[in-house]
């Protein structure tokens, strides 16, 4: 392992530069068990030493807890860091548990007034919409969305898990930097409309969970057995049961092609993901999340791994044979509007 930085790529035709890899920084405060502070802020400091510039949190990632344990290490680096966040999945006070998707004008600018405040900002570098609300046109979001570029509290806009027609009926009303969905060797549905629609119109494609939750790296092989009772991954369905036995199988190619390189799992899922550049002809700016500095050092290492097209083909048959849905319910994401 040397020090090296990773490269450098643009967030669509008019983003900012960023590192070929971001950071997901959800674990660090919600959603995958419990985590130690003092890990995550020197993952965090790794992180930016390696390169990685893009760091990726949302206002529902602990309802606001992660914006706020963010807050010092962007005060600190403010100039060096590119903050993405994301607004949607409104929490009723009354149910912490229940998420609700809002995308009406008012929540929006309730939403960004929140965030900037959580993360001791001026501005917020990307700002997505998190998860489509159907009940309310795409058109109108975007423009209250491009009221707040125009006002100086966003400077680009990006959405998450939305199909390729409704990324071109956003991109007619204001310029989108990126598309993020999830995107991996377990999970390829967005390359049928969102991927040829963001070529098609110069936007980034930024996957989350590359990593397959985890899965891909071989750390668990079922959810009910393996993770604790507060880690959302157990109420994911390939993750348990008959499911989670028959992805572990899946590994397998992964395995070789890890051998040949002396990498790890995730190291080759990471690779994968990011020739996917290479293979559809746009950016791809995985943001793997990890909660210590040694992991972040592996993924950002896997930037310089290169498959070769057998490799690739070894790989390619995975996602069509995985069991289960990437969620119980299918009917917020792209695939389920497809």
């Amino acid at each position: 392992m040397t020090d090296g930085r990773i490269p450098t790529t643009r967030l669509g035709d008019d983003g900012p530069e960023v590192g070929v890899q971001g950071l997901g920084c959800m674990g660090m405060s919600f959603g995958y068990g419990p985590s130690d502070a003092d890990a995550s802020r020197a993952t965090l400091e790794r992180a930016l030493e390696l390169g990685v510039t893009l760091y990726d949190t949302a206002d529902a990632y602990g309802a606001g807890d992660n914006e706020r344990f963010l807050a010092p290490f962007f005060a600190a680096h403010r100039d060096e860091v590119v903050i993405a966040t994301k607004f949607a999945l409104s929490i009723p006070p009354d149910d912490p548990a229940k998420r609700i998707i809002r995308n009406d004008p008012p929540y929006v600018r309730r939403s960004v007034e929140a965030s900037l405040d959580r993360l001791g900002v001026d501005v917020i570098d990307l700002y997505y919409m998190h998860r489509r609300d159907v009940n309310v046109p795409i058109e109108e979001t975007v423009a209250v969305m491009a009221d707040l570029v125009r006002e100086g509290k966003v400077k680009h806009l990006g959405l998450s898990e939305v199909t390729g027609d409704e990324l071109r009926a956003a991109q007619a009303v204001h310029p989108i930097a990126a598309v993020q969905s999830e995107w991996s060797l377990f999970s390829r549905d967005i390359e049928a409309g969102v991927v040829p629609a963001a070529r098609e119109l110069g936007v980034a494609l930024v996957p989350y969970s590359p990593l397959g939750r985890g899965f891909l790296t071989g750390s668990f092989a079922n959810a009910d057995q393996d993770l604790t009772a507060d880690d959302f991954r157990r109420r994911q369905p390939r993750f348990t049961g008959d499911n989670a036995e028959a992805n572990a199988a899946l590994l397998d190619p992964v395995r070789a092609v890890a051998e040949a390189h002396d990498a790890t799992l995730g190291q080759i899922a990471l690779a994968w993901a990011q020739q996917r550049a290479q293979a559809h002809g746009l950016p791809v700016i995985p943001i793997p999340g990890t909660r210590r500095p040694t992991r972040v050092e592996e993924n950002a290492a896997a930037t310089r791994i290169v498959l070769t097209q057998d490799e690739l083909s070894s790989l390619e048959p995975i996602a069509e044979k995985v069991s289960g849905d990437r969620y119980a319910d299918m009917t917020f994401t792209s695939a389920g509007r497809e």
